[in-house]
Order: structure tokens, then sequence, then C-alpha cells
């Protein structure tokens, strides 16, 4: 996994649920780089830069096509 790279930047542990789920549907390799210290102090995701979505850089594409995607939806938008 030390190769992974960041596709994406969250701010909150809440904006990564739907996102876990369309992966892990795809079969996706991935983990959130400081999802649990964001999740135990909220206020610790500025001082971390966040939460950070990591894949394999062969997926890399076809995850920033599925975020490009949520974002279009007007219902599932993540802010």
């Amino acid at each position: 996994m030390e190769n992974f790279v960041t596709v994406a930047v969250f701010n909150y542990q809440h904006e990564t649920l739907i996102i876990k789920n369309l992966l892990e549907q795809e079969g996706i390799a991935y983990f959130f780089e400081n999802e649990t210290i964001v999740g135990i102090d909220p206020f610790a995701t500025i001082a971390y830069g966040g939460i950070k979505l990591k894949v394999h850089p062969n997926d890399e594409a076809t995850v920033k096509e599925i975020l490009k995607k949520l974002n279009e939806d007007d219902h599932l938008k993540i802010v």
C-alpha cells in the first residue's frame, strides 16, 4: 500500500461512507488515511490535512470517474 496515490481528500468521515460502498462494489482496493483520528477528533482534520482516499495507481482513473459521477448526481453530491 506504500505505492498508493491520493485521489481525493475529505473533511468529514461521513463523506466517505458512500464512496466506500461504491469502491467495494467495483472490487477496488483502497484505504482512507487519517480516517480514525478524524473520527475520534473531527477538529483534527485541519491538522492532518483531511481524510485522504488512497488507491492503487492502476485504479486511479476508474476511481476519479466514480467520484465525478457521484458529484454530478444532485442527490448524492459530496460537499
